[in-house]
């Protein structure tokens, strides 16, 4: 296979008008979250439970096995015994680690490429990833594919990593341009980002957590909370398979914009709820 070669932002001959039922049905349903992240006394403290509960379902989908369970064993000093168990919990420690360091600094600074950097280098912070040039932009050439699988019988070849500088400085200006509506724009981000697969490891965690920082920024939310992965979990092949589209098919990046959306509108609803 040959390295995917990626589109620059903005989409060209974006067409929108599909997606405005959609739109209105997400952001009514981003709004209501909000509110009740606005009215929940102490929110940061009483719903840091689902912030962890996103760092193990967003782990999972990278493969990791440890439950929220464990988690909150660990965290009461009740250690797994299994090594593999205690490097997945390490992994989605990471995983909060950096969400609360980028938060931080948004509050006084904009997102930059810089933090990109800092966070992933928290994210992969643990002996299993510690080997995978933690924090920095990857100088070789990756895939995705089965375990063992060579490039030939990849999934997925992202672009040459000599491109790379060019398009994330382009993802960035993209990342903080005005458009008609952030939520299409963030499914934009989402998807280029993981085409683009900047790093030699920790790429879907990475690029779901663009989405809580994304709406916080915007201001679309009052609070960087935002749990996505429970949808793309439970979506998986649609999910992964809508992505893989991406450049294949005339019409990909519309259905990838409609899943998105649905996912937004879906799980702003069961956020809300659980808040």
């Amino acid at each position: 296979m040959q390295p995917f070669i990626p589109t620059r932002l903005p989409l060209p001959d974006m067409v929108w008008e599909p997606h405005i039922p959609r739109l209105g049905k997400a952001n009514r349903s981003l709004a209501f979250f909000d509110g009740i992240l606005r009215a929940v006394p102490g929110a940061d403290l009483l719903l840091a439970p689902l912030t962890t509960r996103e760092a193990v379902l967003s782990s999972k989908l990278e493969g990791t096995q440890a439950t929220l369970g464990e988690v909150l064993k660990f965290e009461a000093g009740e250690a797994p015994k299994e090594e593999s168990r205690r490097q997945d919990i390490g992994e989605i420690i990471n995983y909060r680690r950096a969400l609360r360091r980028a938060v931080n600094v948004l509050e006084t600074k904009p997102f930059h490429l810089n933090l990109l950097l800092e966070i992933h280098s928290i994210l992969l912070d643990t002996a299993r990833g510690r080997d995978r040039e933690p924090g920095r932009f990857r100088t070789t050439q990756n895939w995705i594919g089965a375990p063992g699988t060579p490039i030939e019988q990849a999934y997925f070849v992202p672009p040459r990593h000599q491109i790379l500088p060019e398009f994330l400085d382009n993802w960035e200006k993209y990342y903080h341009a005005e458009t008609l509506d952030p939520l299409v724009q963030l499914a934009v981000i989402h998807a280029q980002f993981e085409i683009l697969h900047p790093f030699s490891d920790g790429n879907g965690r990475l690029g779901r957590m663009l989405v809580p920082l994304f709406l916080y920024e915007k201001k679309v939310l009052s609070k960087p909370m935002f749990y996505l992965s429970e949808y793309m979990e439970a979506h998986r092949d649609v999910y992964v398979g809508t992505l893989r589209n991406l450049g294949k098919k005339p019409d990909a990046w519309e259905e990838w914009i409609a899943f998105f959306l649905e996912a937004m509108d879906s799980q702003a609803k069961a956020n809300a709820a659980k808040a």
